[in-house]
């Protein structure tokens, strides 16, 4: 039992880091003399950053990307506090369900988040506003591991669901 409980809290603190990357990384958008994440845009050669504003054509779809990756970062990290303090005053025989419940919303969050950067990538893209040419780019890591950090909090959150508290 002991090992299984390391490598929960290993499982759930692995998908925490792939959120707080995912979420402050530059890269969700990389070319070559440039990367872009949900807050900035880069230059490569030059070192210099620009923050995405207000000015940019669909603002409001970074903006979801933004909140929607910070919630499940939250929400991930509440998870485990829950956990923490459930493991301690949880009855024998019980389940973490309002841990697996939590889990589960960081689940959907950062969906949602990756779905909407999927969806609006090319419209994210070609603002005028941007000071080079990157809608010839491709998904960097971050992206990559927003995707993974998806199916870590959702296979997590269904293992609080069905781990029963045991001595």
């Amino acid at each position: 039992m002991l090992i299984l409980l390391a490598f929960i809290i290993v499982f759930h603190i692995t998908s925490a880091a792939l959120l707080f990357i995912s979420t402050i990384d530059n890269a969700w958008w990389v070319g070559d003399n440039f990367s872009t994440d949900v807050w900035r845009v880069c230059t490569t050669n030059s070192s210099t950053c620009m923050a995405i504003t207000d000015q940019f054509r669909e603002y409001q779809s970074i903006q979801a990307v933004q909140a929607a990756m910070s919630l499940s970062t939250i929400f991930c990290c509440v998870a485990f506090l829950v956990f923490i303090l459930q493991l301690f005053r949880l009855k024998q025989g019980e389940r973490f369900v309002l841990t697996s419940i939590i889990q589960l919303l960081s689940c959907l969050c950062v969906m949602i988040a990756a779905s909407i950067y999927t969806d609006r990538h090319e419209e994210l893209h070609k603002s005028h506003e941007y000071r080079m040419e990157i809608s010839k780019g491709q998904y960097g890591y971050s992206f990559v591991l927003a995707w993974i950090a998806f199916a870590f909090t959702l296979i997590s959150g269904v293992m609080y669901l069905v781990l029963r508290k045991r001595k």
